[in-house]
């Protein structure tokens, strides 16, 4: 599409080679390409994919060049002012994957560029490129992927330059980092570029290291934020420029420009750290998907856990499962046991102590009598995250702002997790009682319980404070949060997987397969039975989550998770929506939305209380409202909400939030 922006100078524009621009603008109404009109000095360095500067609306702002046409259907064209630099930072392939996300999520294409094209360091793109692209290395041995059904074959086709897509269950104990790795070497065998992307910082060192042992120095980046904007920037412009042909990166590496791209992968794709917490809110999982579909290329959704969505993927026969048979499964995964909780604490007197079960203590025991570590995973940071009132078990709240209580160590006084202020003086509103209990018990609590109950065996804490990547295989207890828990060397003796309740419990359509997805990932790095290792996790044997862990069966939940969500029209077998804002504002976007047959409104109900302006206003109430939709008409869902969204930024009406298949629905 074309625009007219501010036409100074006209004389003679039509006569100018057109430049096709991509403002910098999030409004939805101004989401479309603008001609400009390219003059004589600009010529040879405003090319497609350059970084410029014009005129827009009475201000000066930056955008992009999509394409150069020889003319317009537009009279009166503006002139570019400026070429910020001669680098093409946007390739073709990322310009068409950013107008497919944001058409996907109802967003804008300036809002996903800003996610898709770093900022400029000008130094770094001075500097000189000698290097030229290595050579494709030799094709890996599939021995590691052999143990998986179909997985020599997946690897076989990703050799020969074919796009194979598959959702991998890794085996337990499996380095699936060592497997990544040798996916990628197969696609740059064949001559074609890969791109994997990781959930977080830890996942991401150890697939670097991988990556480095599979492929030799030279033949791939890893993409970082804390390497800094001048060194992230060196390594983009590697990818751009066609030198480097492997990437590893966090959820923003979903867009990287690889060149010639032929495997797109992801590792745990469940977890939410893939989502962006940006406009327009994609995922990468969703993004890579529909990149596979735009370049064909090959797909690899990997994990200990799978997804519903992964599942709906092999159910539509747009990939396949990739996975071991039970013989292999049970060669290779601990022995799981589930503890009813609190019922079954122990009689002995330092097992009471320590808060666990007979059944965790008496395997905490024998795996540190053997000189094995021992995992401890607790489902809260902290020491004590969450206090009640010791008379009545009623939620300790801030008498301020109502925020939930919190206690730091055990001689700390309360204090409230919001706004951080101290509940000295503390008195229930329920039943007017002054004592505090904890109602959740923190990693910090659980390290001073253990300590007690195991004397003279050491205690490690891992958390976001301080994250331990691996521990020697010596008698030692360690407590980490879900995400944080270290590599045993040689695995752990026992893990133990504590306040089940906290996981299950919570309220979200994704509760149960998030927790067995934590529960995976821990129950992942104990030994296998065979050799003594042992899981105890603290649920109830009978939920179906639970189930899936002692039968070591995450595809096997994934296709039951999917199967209930399908029978009451939930994510993702059908297409949500969730539009946020004032309650005047989402109630006339709703009623301007031109909805696709089938789509239903649910809500609004309000979610939070914003303060008052000024003296006689009481404050607004901010709503939130669910549209469902059925998968068909996803396109249409998502393209009704951003034309509504268009209409009230034209008229300068105020803004609502729009959220594609949000991860949590309440």
């Amino acid at each position: 599409m074309t625009g007219t922006v501010d036409a100074d100078p006209p004389a003679a524009a039509l006569e100018l080679p057109v430049a096709r621009v991509v403002v910098d603008t999030a409004l939805a109404h101004l989401d479309r390409l603008f001609d400009y009109a390219v003059p004589p000095e600009l010529a040879g360095t405003a090319v497609a994919g350059v970084r410029v500067r014009v005129r827009f609306a009475g201000r000066r702002v930056g955008g992009f060049i999509t394409d150069r046409v020889a003319t317009s259907d537009r009279a009166g064209l503006a002139r570019l002012e400026t070429v910020v630099s001669a680098e093409p930072v946007l390739s073709p392939e990322v310009a068409v994957l950013a107008r497919a996300t944001a058409d996907r999520y109802a967003g804008t294409l300036a809002d996903v560029l800003r996610l898709a094209v770093p900022p400029r360091h000008a130094r770094v793109e001075a500097e000189p490129t000698t290097a030229a692209p290595p050579e494709p290395p030799e094709p890996p041995e599939p021995a590691g992927w052999a143990a998986y059904d179909g997985g020599a074959a997946f690897l076989a086709a990703l050799g020969t330059g074919r796009a194979p897509r598959a959702v991998w269950t890794a085996l337990p104990g499996e380095d699936w980092p060592a497997r990544l790795a040798g996916a990628v070497r197969a696609s740059l065998a064949a001559g074609r570029g890969a791109l994997l992307v990781v959930p977080d910082g830890r996942d991401l060192a150890r697939v670097d290291a991988a990556l480095r042992a599979a492929l030799g120095d030279g033949r791939h980046v890893a993409l970082r934020a804390e390497l800094g904007p001048a060194e992230r920037y060196r390594r983009w412009l590697a990818v751009r420029r066609g030198r480097v042909r492997a990437v590893v990166g966090t959820r923003a590496a979903m867009f990287a420009p690889v060149a010639g791209l032929g495997l797109v992968a992801i590792w745990d794709d469940g977890d939410d750290l893939h989502a962006e917490p940006r406009a327009p809110y994609p995922h990468a999982r969703e993004v890579l998907v529909l990149r596979a579909q735009l370049t064909g290329s090959a797909a690899l959704l990997a994990g200990q856990a799978q997804t519903a969505e992964g599942a709906l993927l092999v159910r539509s026969g747009w990939s396949r499962s990739v996975a071991a048979g039970r013989a292999a499964v049970r060669a290779r995964a601990p022995r799981v046991q589930a503890a009813g909780g609190d019922a079954d604490v122990a009689r002995d007197a330092a097992a009471r102590t320590a808060r666990l079960p007979t059944l965790a203590w008496t395997a905490a025991r024998a795996a540190l009598a053997a000189g094995a570590p021992v995992l401890v995973q607790v489902p809260r940071r902290g020491y004590q995250p969450a206090l009640s009132c010791d008379r009545c078990r009623a939620k300790a709240r801030c008498r301020s702002c109502a925020g939930p209580l919190a206690r730091s160590a055990a001689a700390a006084t309360a204090s409230c997790r919001w706004c951080g202020r101290s509940a000295s003086g503390w008195r229930c509103e329920e039943c007017a009682g002054e004592r505090l209990r904890a109602a959740v018990v923190g990693a910090a609590r659980t390290a001073e319980e253990l300590g007690r109950g195991f004397p003279g065996v050491q205690v490690r804490t891992s958390g976001r404070e301080q994250v331990i990547d691996t521990v020697p295989a010596e008698p030692v207890l360690v407590v980490a949060t879900p995400g944080a828990e270290p590599v045993a060397v040689d695995g752990y003796g026992a893990v133990l997987l504590l306040d089940g309740w906290a996981l299950l419990g919570r309220a979200g359509l994704r509760a149960g397969e998030e927790a067995l997805r934590r529960w995976l990932a821990a129950a992942t790095l104990a030994r296998p039975a065979v050799r003594g290792g042992t899981v105890v996790v603290m649920a109830d044997g009978a939920l179906a989550p639970v189930q899936a862990l002692l039968g070591w069966a995450p595809a096997r939940a994934a296709e039951r998770e999917l199967a209930e969500r399908s029978e009451l029209g939930l994510p993702p077998a059908a297409r949500f929506a969730a539009v946020s804002g004032a309650p005047a504002a989402v109630a006339e976007l709703l009623r301007d939305a031109r909805l696709p047959a089938g789509a239903q409104t649910l809500g609004p109900i309000p979610v939070a209380r914003t303060p008052a302006r000024g003296p006689g206003d009481p404050g607004a109430a901010p709503v939130r409202a669910l549209v469902r939709g059925p998968r068909p008409a996803a396109a249409d869902l998502a393209a009704a909400l951003h034309a509504a969204a268009g209409v009230r930024s034209a008229r300068k009406a105020e803004g609502v939030r729009i959220q594609i298949d949000p991860l949590e629905l309440v």
